[in-house]
């Protein structure tokens, strides 16, 4: 919002005209403006100027929608603010990575700078009703998992099993390589990892770069993952992974998760070798006796943070 849009550009992806200044959403909502820029805000979207005319009729709908969410009793205000910043995080990622993947295809395609524009509005025509289908879908079977999982589940004692993955050496390897050589090798890491951590029976909960953090409520389960992270063939080419394990209680919110077990993790992929899976002693504890792992105890070694322990390495039994 509030950009110049000489070529149509925002509207073309709007898909709707703007004819709405904030003021005059707000008043169709029935609330101050104020309030309305609380939930944009929310949303991820800057204050714009009063007299701005940016905003269209989903614009006007979009408010409405949240307004009615709290007055129904649905959400308290709060609860709304909360997934309206879930969802402007979680789109914000999404438009920006689909908005490279569209200045990719026009590269390749050979289109000069000056002809973006046009090209771009044209793109938009086909590609966003086609991409808001498959937004609305995956989102819906995402949700339909998520309730499934935690219907019946105690929110405030989730007790899982955490595993942290990160490349070696990725900052000093960042600075040998091309920005799209760079891209390519975050590219190749973050859909290696998802496509074994989903297929293994995880979860990813984030991805930062070079680390991907994944969770399952069966210790095994992750260790199988980490021994796929580690050994999987198109790791060969990438710097090798190091991986920290750990289980008890964790804290979900708001997609992610929080806790000790999750520092723990954190922290044991930092004093992983390369190329090696470090396993908290409750999740070693976990994975006793079952012949698919052989766990080999190490010294004892100060976690920042949460003192010594002594943790155990996990490899094929």
């Amino acid at each position: 919002m509030g950009r110049v849009d000489g070529d149509g550009l925002i509207e073309a992806f709007l898909r709707e005209p703007r004819r709405y200044t904030s003021h005059q959403v707000a008043e169709m909502a029935g609330v101050p403006v104020y309030r309305a820029r609380r939930f944009w805000r929310a949303l991820g979207f800057a204050n714009v100027a009063d007299d701005a005319v940016e905003f269209t009729d989903s614009d006007v709908e979009a408010l409405k929608t949240m307004i009615g969410m709290v007055s129904s009793g649905l959400y308290d205000e709060e609860h709304v603010l909360l997934l309206a910043r879930s969802l402007g995080r979680a789109t914000a990622r999404l438009a920006e990575s689909q908005a490279e993947l569209g200045v990719e295809e026009l590269d390749q395609a050979g289109v000069p700078l000056a002809d973006r524009p046009r090209a771009w509005r044209r793109r938009a025509e086909k590609v966003v009703p086609e991409l808001a289908r498959l937004l609305v879908y995956a989102w819906q079977r995402q949700l339909a998992a998520a309730a499934g999982r935690i219907a019946e589940q105690d929110m405030s004692a989730v007790r899982l099993s955490v595993g942290f993955a990160d490349l070696v050496a990725f900052t000093r390897l960042s600075r040998q390589i091309t920005g799209s050589e760079l891209a390519r090798l975050i590219d190749r890491f973050e859909g290696t990892s998802a496509d074994i951590v989903t297929s293994g029976g995880g979860r990813v909960v984030k991805t930062l770069g070079d680390s991907v953090l994944f969770v399952s409520d069966k210790a095994h389960v992750v260790a199988e993952i980490a021994l796929r992270l580690v050994e999987h063939p198109r790791a060969k080419g990438m710097p090798e992974l190091r991986v920290g394990l750990a289980t008890g209680p964790v804290v979900w919110r708001m997609g992610d998760v929080f806790g000790t077990t999750v520092n723990l993790a954190s922290r044991l992929t930092a004093l992983a070798l390369p190329g090696t899976i470090l396993a908290g002693p409750e999740m070693a504890e976990e994975l006793e006796g079952d012949r698919a792992f052989q766990l080999r105890e190490v010294n004892r070694l100060s976690v920042r943070g949460l003192g010594e322990l002594a943790p155990f390495t996990v490899t094929r039994g």
